[in-house]
């Protein structure tokens, strides 16, 4: 047998065990040579959903199937993080839910602090902002405040629609849902939107005194 050949055949055959057996070679699926992305938490627990690279941006909401049927209004407290854009739903300091929420813009900022529910209503529309139609019905006005925009003559003015609504401050401030925009952006009027898949289970588990942080 040609010695040259045995030579090339035991390379090739080195060189093929070289690269299965390496820790460290570059997967070919990942995009740019990159490795890929591998969550190291176990799926379907909270550290695994934080770890994802899409959060907090996602829309995905986390809910304990778990902790949700043990978590009620007399052990249950909010926490809605500003910066994160995210509200968490806990009993204690376990996470029983976190979903998508939209603080106040720029011009009108969500206070900080610790507070606490003072009342709950299903049902609720803004008394200051909403839209303003003219007396055909025609929308004039989709941002409108009640108290510097008056109606044109004829007209209405309709309160912004806040269901689920749980009151933090007598001045107007509380958690209910609201449009969630894609930019995932800080854009109310003061007070804490929540996702509109989440809130009814959220306004479930809570009652007038559960105590709720926003940072």
């Amino acid at each position: 047998m040609n010695l040259r050949l045995i030579s090339r055949a035991f390379a090739l055959l080195a060189g093929v065990i070289l690269f299965n057996s390496c820790g460290d070679h570059v997967d070919p699926q990942a995009p740019n040579g990159k490795k890929a992305y591998v969550n190291p938490h176990k799926p379907g627990s909270y550290e695994h959903f934080v770890a994802e690279p899409t959060y907090p941006k996602t829309f995905a909401i986390y809910k304990n199937p778990e902790l949700y049927p043990l978590v009620h209004d007399g052990n249950s407290r909010i926490i809605l993080d500003t910066s994160l854009q995210r509200g968490k739903l806990l009993m204690g300091d376990l996470v029983v839910m976190d979903y998508p929420i939209s603080s106040g813009r720029s011009s009108h900022p969500s206070p900080t602090g610790r507070f606490a529910i003072l009342e709950k209503i299903i049902d609720k529309r803004s008394n200051r902002y909403g839209r303003m139609y003219d007396a055909q019905g025609e929308l004039v006005n989709a941002d409108a405040d009640a108290t510097t925009d008056a109606p044109p003559e004829g007209g209405t003015f309709e309160g912004a629609n806040m269901r689920y609504w749980m009151r933090f401050t007598w001045d107007g401030v509380g958690h209910h849902i609201g449009p969630i925009p894609s930019s995932r952006r800080a854009v109310s009027h003061g007070c804490i939107r929540g996702y509109h898949k989440a809130m009814p289970d959220v306004f479930a588990k809570v009652k007038v005194g559960t105590p709720v942080t926003i940072q």
